[in-house]
């Protein structure tokens, strides 16, 4: 379905490798990979990068996706510096996952974190993948060349295993005044694995690759091939539930990011980088829906609180939108007595402060922690209307 997604062509037949080559992490001493014949190839991955400041304009950028290839994990090296030795975690060694090739289309560390956060949420949508980043869930090894425009590309370095968007971008843009650094000073650049050290915010050498490995691939013997049908080539008489038919899951494949995106817009006229916050954070578009069908406000006033005061405030607490103790039909109403209350508020604020009393949660009794926090939060509209708030339970 990762393949449908992205446009890839899918192949109805491909092959499984072995890619022979000794590393501490990787116990067998060969890796199971697709070298040959891939599951899918030649996909593109669309997305969009806001540029400048107030009013921020969106730009839409699309890159290549060279394969998707099935493999095994390798496991986890772990640096102890004070000890001077490293620790092996195989817990996942052998564990099979999924793996996106993507061309040389992307030309800063900003566009490579907002293809992988696109990325990230196609994943979400389809069910392939919790891509929860933080839990090692999704990973990415960037390469990174610089050259002059009309000019190949120059050798390059790979960044491994960076687990955060954030990250990302900041090891690719070191990388890059790096390189372009050591060249002008006459220098020349490896072709080497790095990692990204992200209390020094540089990246630092790992191992070289020079002298070009040989692999040994050869054909897995115990896999046979992967093999996936259309609904022209289902042989006859075989149950449908025993094979996959690749135009049968194309039928199903759920709403992508990009289509609810463009459909937030369009119901709701919100600006295009607020549709972009809404589907960035995990659970905040059903949040904010499940909000709109409660309140009278209007949708612009909705998307600010939610975008501004609500996951403001989350971040401030450092919770999940799942963690939040303020549901929709507390935050619904809330807005429904400011938009009867409007007035009056914009009078109090230039006359005197005044007072308000909210009902969090009606019918329902709020634990202290719970308090609390619906107390901070609303307490930001001291600072929006110029009156103090009180939280009071029915």
């Amino acid at each position: 379905m990762t393949g449908l997604a992205l446009g890839c062509r899918i192949n109805r037949k491909s092959l499984f490798d072995r890619k022979h080559y000794f590393y501490a992490d990787l116990p067998a001493g060969y890796q199971i990979t697709q070298q040959r014949l891939p599951i899918a190839v030649n996909g593109s991955l669309a997305y969009s990068i806001c540029v400048g400041k107030k009013p921020a304009q969106v730009v839409p950028r699309t890159v290549r996706v060279k394969q998707i290839q099935l493999e095994q994990d390798s496991g986890k090296s772990l640096h102890d510096d004070l000890r001077s030795q490293t620790l092996i975690d195989l817990n996942r060694a052998g564990v099979g996952l999924l793996e996106v090739v993507l061309e040389p289309d992307m030309s800063c560390g900003e566009e490579a974190a907002t293809a992988v956060r696109e990325l990230q949420l196609i994943l979400q949508a389809l069910g392939t993948s919790q891509a929860n980043m933080a839990e090692g869930q999704l990973r990415v090894d960037a390469n990174i060349s610089v050259h002059h425009p009309g000019e190949p590309l120059g050798i390059r370095t790979e960044v491994k295993n960076l687990n955060s968007a954030r990250f990302l971008a900041k090891a690719i843009d070191y990388e890059i005044q790096r390189q372009i650094s050591e060249l002008e000073n006459g220098g020349e650049i490896l072709n080497e694995t790095r990692s990204f050290d992200y209390k020094l915010g540089c990246t630092v050498p790992m191992r070289d690759k020079e002298g070009k490995q040989d692999y040994r691939f050869m054909p897995e013997p115990n896999l046979p091939p992967l093999l996936l049908y259309d609904s022209g080539s289902l042989p006859a008489g075989v149950d449908p539930q025993q094979v996959i038919n690749i135009d049968w899951l194309r039928e199903r494949l759920p709403e992508l990011p990009s289509v609810t995106r463009e459909k937030l817009v369009r119901q709701y006229g919100m600006l295009p980088e607020h549709s972009v916050a809404l589907l960035n954070e995990v659970g905040l578009l059903e949040f904010f829906q499940n909000v709109m069908k409660e309140t009278r406000a209007e949708p612009k006033r909705v998307t600010s609180w939610v975008l501004n005061t609500f996951l403001g405030f989350l971040k401030q607490q450092n919770l999940a939108v799942s963690e939040s103790p303020v549901t929709p039909a507390a935050l619904a109403e809330l807005l429904d007595l400011l938009v009867l209350g409007a007035p009056i508020v914009a009078q109090r604020k230039q006359t005197q402060v005044g007072s308000m009393r909210i009902w969090v949660r009606p019918l329902a009794l709020l634990s202290g922690w719970e308090m609390r926090c619906c107390h901070e939060l609303w307490c930001s509209l001291q600072m929006q209307f110029g009156f103090h708030m009180a939280v009071a339970v029915v």
